[in-house]
């Protein structure tokens, strides 16, 4: 089975959605699929459940899809207290960043958006 990790890096809405709509039809379509929310992006966990894609957000975290949400990024966008409240799993294993290495590891292939 192939394996694709997402990592969405971008703070823009539009963005944010194609990395959730990519991971959801990779997952639908059989691949193993994993997503890390980095950067600019940790900012709009604050707002995608009130989004006109908080369906899509809800069944991406129900799938447990969500591998990842760097605790740098989102202490410094203010959005550490949601993720938690979601209840992401926060990596700060790269220098308070998340850790792409063990998804290469384990044979992720690595898209950004």
């Amino acid at each position: 089975m192939r394996k694709i990790a997402v990592v969405s890096f971008q703070g823009e809405m539009p963005c944010f959605v194609h990395a959730l709509l990519n991971v959801w039809n990779y997952h639908e379509r059989g691949y193993e699929a994993a997503m890390i929310i980095e950067g600019a992006s940790t900012k709009l966990l604050s707002t995608i459940a009130d989004s006109p894609q908080a369906k899509l957000w809800q069944k991406i975290k129900d799938a447990g899809l969500i591998k990842s949400v760097c605790k740098a990024c989102a202490v410094q966008m203010g959005s550490l207290t949601e993720a938690e409240l979601q209840g992401l799993p926060i990596d700060s294993a790269l220098s308070g960043h998340s850790d792409l290495e063990p998804f290469t590891k384990e044979g992720y292939e690595i898209i950004l958006f």
